[in-house]
């Protein structure tokens, strides 16, 4: 215990001090750090077609991936995907339902519930049970708006909300958007998600979000535009990964994240700049 005589300045400088012979010498924090965990992330489409995203799937253009032909993909995929060995399997569902995916899931392996059509029971549970996992670990979240966005979006039937709305869907820049037309109709499941798992697919889709309402201006030369899209996707991506580090790993533990494929822009470049994480390409499980 320091003496009477030393000061909190004295004391503050001599622990800068170990701090700072630490890191040159290689103690510390990293010395005992666990090492990266293996992630891989599958981007996939929305199984269930609930067009929600800006970009609509028509009725005629989508698939029932209860059909028996669809049910046999799906199986091949999941004993590929099985291969990968995932300890952990992370679903785009919010924190907020986890009680609710938890008891569906326990309800699935009972023998009580029939899979839905969303990728989440259809890729997920099947995974999940046949690695004998305890749960899939909800992640989603939607993005923190900044006050000018949320004053504006919440301004409803105003003027200012109406033209924000007609440039978001009526935009100049409509014809610039990266549109990967679908061809899990023709060519089947497994030949969509390899595309939209594809290294130079995941690089375009960034654009989508760097035009359009993105340069949408409520007056001259204002960012009203750039902090929508940060809030509804930057933001929105940086949570979910938070969500991601918020999961217990060990050593040794793999994960495997489910996600729609657009989301890919970004957790992909976050996981590969990430000291605590070794991104895993899922082409080669989807051959």
């Amino acid at each position: 215990m320091p003496s009477a005589a030393v000061s909190w300045k004295d004391i503050r400088m001599k622990i800068l001090t170990i701090l700072a012979a630490a890191a040159v010498i290689g103690v510390g924090p990293a010395s005992i750090d666990k090492g990266p965990v293996n992630v891989m992330t599958l981007g996939t489409f929305h199984f269930s077609f609930p067009n929600l995203d800006q970009v609509k799937i028509e009725k005629g253009d989508q698939i029932d991936v209860l059909d028996p032909v669809h049910q046999k993909e799906i199986e091949g995929l999941v004993d590929r995907l099985a291969e990968f060995h995932p300890t952990i399997l992370v679903i785009e569902r919010q924190p907020s339902r986890q009680a609710e995916i938890d008891a569906l899931y326990r309800s699935y392996l009972g023998g009580k519930h029939i899979l839905g059509r969303s990728e989440e029971q259809q890729i997920g549970f099947r995974l999940a049970k046949r690695l004998r996992l305890e749960r899939l670990h909800c992640v989603d979240e939607w993005g923190q708006f900044a006050e000018n966005v949320r004053t504006l979006v919440e301004a409803e039937g105003g003027p200012e909300a109406a033209r924000f709305e007609k440039y978001f869907i009526e935009n100049p820049d409509i014809g610039k958007k990266f549109v990967r037309q679908p061809i899990f109709k023709t060519q089947g499941i497994i030949a969509e998600l390899r595309r939209m798992n594809d290294p130079e697919s995941i690089r375009k889709s960034m654009g989508n979000y760097l035009i359009g309402v993105f340069k949408y201006e409520e007056k001259p030369n204002d960012f009203i535009g750039v902090d929508f899209e940060t809030g509804r996707w930057f933001n929105r991506n940086l949570r979910i990964l938070r969500n991601i580090q918020r999961i217990a790993t060990k050593p040794g533990d793999r994960i495997l994240v489910i996600i729609g494929a657009d989301h890919l822009n970004l957790l992909n470049y976050f996981f590969e700049c990430s000291p605590e994480y070794e991104l895993i390409s899922p082409l080669p499980y989807i051959k």
